[in-house]
């Protein structure tokens, strides 16, 4: 029989998060011991229908050896009393972009963080050959307060290659993502724009490594210029330093 520590103590402030739930799963955040977590289990009409309850176990399977910065981690499967079985994961305590596009509070920090830190994401997931749904403005979250970047369901299967049809779809899903962020900030961002536009353009990037160089590049100028900047300062503080001290 289950002991008191067991079932009480091991989880407490269970609670569902409805605007986080994806399109098989509903979200909750608990605590497990007194250390915050997230779980995600099956919507209560599927978790009888073993073709469901296969894709839960298998969603497990492929995402719990992903490592990386920017993606949620997987730390466990397991049955929680009153929820059902579980895929246990790192707490992510913060606001999707979605939510913040709501309460105005997308800054240009925010919107470098995606075309940058959200990329590198997508870039691993695909190297792993990770099949996912599409990413959105509700499925990319912000840390409370260093506003970290992580991204939510990403894997729920694996191929031994991708389709061209997966990875123009993650790009085009990534130009919405920025195209909506670029749209809530209050600074423009020329480079930014001419990206994400041509995510959605009929000739997109072919590949995310050429998405990388892009927003590489688009760093680059932004590095040369102030390089540049900088000297015609030097060249004009020595040349009025020349004139007036001869």
């Amino acid at each position: 029989m289950p002991t008191q520590t067991s079932t009480t103590y091991k989880w407490t402030e269970i609670e569902h998060l409805p605007e986080w739930d994806e399109e098989f799963y509903e979200v909750y955040t608990a605590k497990k011991f007194g250390k915050w977590v997230m779980m995600k289990t099956l919507k209560p009409e599927l978790k009888e229908i073993p073709e469901y309850q296969a894709m839960l176990e298998r969603e497990f399977e492929v995402r719990y050896n992903l490592a990386h910065s920017h993606i949620i981690m997987i730390n466990d499967l397991e049955d929680v009393p009153g929820v059902g079985r579980c895929i246990i994961t790192d707490d992510v305590y913060g606001d999707s972009l979605a939510k913040l596009i709501d309460k105005n509070e997308v800054t240009p920090d925010i919107v470098d963080k995606i075309a940058h830190d959200l990329v590198s994401a997508i870039d691993y997931v695909q190297t792993n050959h990770i099949v996912h749904s599409p990413i959105r403005c509700e499925t990319v979250i912000f840390t409370e307060k260093i506003r970290n970047l992580k991204v939510i369901d990403v894997g729920f299967d694996q191929k031994n290659e991708l389709a061209m049809a997966d990875i123009s779809d993650d790009i085009r899903a990534f130009g919405k993502v920025l195209s909506a962020a670029l749209d809530a900030c209050p600074e423009r961002n020329v480079k930014y724009r001419a990206i994400a536009d041509k995510c959605l353009s009929p000739s997109p990037y072919t590949s995310i490594g050429q998405l990388q160089m892009s927003i590489a590049g688009s760093s680059y100028k932004k590095f040369y210029i102030s390089v540049i900047t900088f000297l015609i300062f030097v060249i004009a503080i020595l040349s009025l330093i020349i004139i007036f001290h001869p």
